[in-house]
């Protein structure tokens, strides 16, 4: 921690700005024009305009308050890669990006993958309800402060810095509870009228109902809410905190609101700007223990039954069957190829007692260069309408196979257990 972050009783600590863009440098003015030009106003201010992310009151609000305030500084809830990947859909602009699949198909990266890609749907599902994209707001924002000449501060957090703290914050029970809810979401959601719908969207932005959705949030993941509405209030508060001799309209989710201000009525209490920008390395867990205990178990178990007489091939021949046919089953069920399948199959043994590798890793890559899964099906896997959409998309099927594969070959070593190591461990003891 550099020693500027630290609070000294003088309250000098220091805050870094946002990163900013300034359209009145990037943007060539024309030589001849009948409007006049609007001057920002050089006040020290600040007005945080509260929005629901798919409202289109939540634009005209947008929109009036920065016509009204003329500020020096309009400061938006996206980072950098949000606000360019919002751009770049409005423009119609598709970017070539580098597709690595093994990068992807880590547990971690597929975990963020997979959730981000969930949001993000359910986010445009409900975006076509009311007939306002994702984001609109924020667009608004960035295009009214072009107009009227004040510059556009990113001060939210990086995406997935704050998916990685989130999943990486929740408990299993909470992961499990959160799995459960997008499917009852998707599959067993009641279909509502649109302008009820509209009007329970509006209603996310009165402070009553803020309070009993942050609350109920907070309750049931505890750690999901730090990640992903605390710690973001202290990150947007810092950025704004740098902004305090501008005149500022800052636009944010209406959730994140009353955070922010707290935040900034004790800016003392705002922690240091590293502890909530980096995703650490989890710590040796208990699942994490027993994990890379697996290979010791295999050894010291055959050894002592080699040791005692018995005869382990049996044992060997039976741990061959049950792992592999596992994975190769789990493999085949889930839709690979027999390519992949027999892959999983001949991988699973070594993947088993090995903590650092996954059958699945190894069929999913097959899969992959089989169905030459690329960047297209990322970007497409979020824009499905049913079950059949997700099963045509050939990224889909990939991480079906990784999963499938992961199962089968667990539930083999299950079975390992009980037909090899316990006889082996009762006969030894």
């Amino acid at each position: 921690m550099n020693e500027e972050e630290n609070i000294n009783p003088l309250n000098q600590r220091i805050f870094r700005q946002p990163p900013i863009i300034r359209f009145n440098q990037n943007t060539p003015k024309p030589q001849e024009t009948e409007e006049e030009t609007i001057e920002p106003i050089h006040e020290p201010s600040l007005e945080i305009v509260g929005t629901a992310h798919i409202s289109d009151k939540s634009i005209d609000k947008v929109r009036e308050t920065i016509y009204e305030k003329k500020p020096e500084i309009v400061a938006i809830e996206l980072d950098l890669g949000r606000y360019q990947g919002l751009l770049d859909e409005e423009r119609g602009i598709k970017r070539e990006q580098k597709f690595d699949l093994k990068q992807l198909l880590k547990s971690s990266n597929l975990t963020v993958t997979i959730v981000s890609l969930i949001l993000s749907h359910a986010q445009k599902q409900m975006g076509e309800e009311v007939g306002v994209k994702p984001g609109s707001e924020m667009l608004e924002a960035a295009h009214i402060a072009q107009e009227v000449n004040a510059d556009l501060a990113l001060i939210d957090r990086n995406i997935q810095i704050t998916l990685k703290r989130t999943i990486n914050g929740m408990s299993f029970r909470e992961k499990l509870s959160f799995v459960w809810e997008l499917i009852t979401s998707y599959f067993l959601g009641d279909d509502e009228d649109e302008e009820a719908f509209k009007e329970e969207v509006e209603q996310l932005k009165q402070d009553d109902t803020i309070k009993e959705v942050m609350n109920y949030f907070k309750e049931a993941s505890p750690g999901g809410y730090n990640a992903l509405v605390h710690e973001r209030d202290a990150y947007m508060a810092y950025n704004l905190k740098s902004l305090e001799d501008k005149n500022v309209v800052a636009v944010v989710g209406a959730g994140h609101k009353n955070g922010i201000l707290t935040y900034l009525d004790q800016p003392g209490t705002i922690p240091p700007i590293e502890s909530i920008n980096q995703v650490k390395e989890s710590r040796f867990s208990i699942i994490q223990i027993i994990l890379y205990s697996i290979p010791v178990l295999f050894i010291v178990v055959f050894g002592l039954a080699f040791i005692n007489g018995i005869n382990i091939q049996g044992g060997i021949i039976n741990y061959l069957i049950f792992a592999g046919g596992g994975a190769l089953i789990g493999s085949l069920l889930s839709g690979s190829k027999i390519q992949s399948a027999i892959v999983a199959m001949l991988v699973a043994p070594i993947t088993v007692i090995h903590p650092l590798l996954a059958a699945g890793w190894f069929s999913g890559i097959v899969e992959g260069k089989l169905r030459h899964v690329g960047f297209k099906d990322l970007e497409e896997l979020s824009n499905f309408e049913s079950f059949s959409d997700l099963w045509h998309n050939k990224l889909f099927r990939v991480i079906l196979v990784v999963l499938g594969t992961n199962i089968g070959c667990t539930i083999g070593f299950l079975i390992t257990l009980n037909n090899v190591f316990l006889p082996y461990l009762q006969a030894i003891f």
